[in-house]
């Protein structure tokens, strides 16, 4: 699964770093994801974080 951040939606709050480290990470104050591919074991973390991010920046297909 890929996750993606639209770098024009991120306010850069922190809240999908805090929920899912391993995946995401905030650089220069915006949100980044850090794997082209997430793995199965990160994929509810990252799901986790893309419910939780407060304008919808995080998406995956």
């Amino acid at each position: 699964m890929k996750f993606t951040v639209n770098q024009d939606d991120c306010i850069g709050c922190g809240a999908c770093e805090s929920t899912c480290p391993d995946v995401f990470e905030l650089v220069d104050g915006i949100s980044h994801c850090k794997l082209a591919d997430v793995p199965a074991d990160l994929q509810d973390c990252a799901l986790s974080a893309e419910v939780g991010c407060p304008v919808q920046a995080i998406s995956h297909s």
